[in-house]
């Protein structure tokens, strides 16, 4: 199965131990990227973009092209795939976190009909009935849940 994995950029080394881990079982994996380019055009990891990010306060900033063209990207690798995979680890004292992001590519796989896998239950979260109504499978860490 060609599965994109999904979750916030926080849980960038669970998603590589995850994949490594769905590829042995026999599927094709995608992630978000490794690196992005930085306002002068070098390489950074994509953690060392998420803390500039995530401490951005003008609304200009380079850092919202690179937010733009790693979303587009990403609901690409969706597009491609059979089946999305939410990596929804604990997060900003909630458990099971689920981001604003992430609900948005939720939303879009569900939108083309592709098969919904979290990883862990759903949270106690504002817009949990959104994420009911795409009825993900809820695979409690297992991976082999993914058919």
């Amino acid at each position: 199965m060609n599965i994109t994995i999904c979750g916030s950029i926080a849980f960038y080394d669970e998603m590589l131990h995850i994949k490594k881990n769905l590829e042995h079982l026999g599927h094709k994996v995608k992630l978000p990227p490794f690196e992005v380019k930085d306002k002068n055009g070098n390489m950074i990891s994509v953690k060392e973009y998420y803390a500039k990010r995530k401490a951005e306060t003008n609304d200009t900033s380079w850092i919202w092209d690179r937010k733009e063209e790693a979303m587009r990207l990403h609901f690409q690798k969706i597009e491609w795939s059979d089946a999305v995979l939410i990596l929804n680890y604990d997060k900003n004292s909630i458990l099971n976190y689920v981001g604003a992001n992430t609900l948005l590519e939720m939303g879009l796989a569900f939108h083309l009909n592709k098969k919904l896998f979290l990883l862990n239950n759903i949270p106690e979260i504002s817009y949990k009935e959104e994420i009911l109504g795409m009825k993900p499978t809820v695979i409690s860490q297992d991976l082999t849940k993914i058919k």
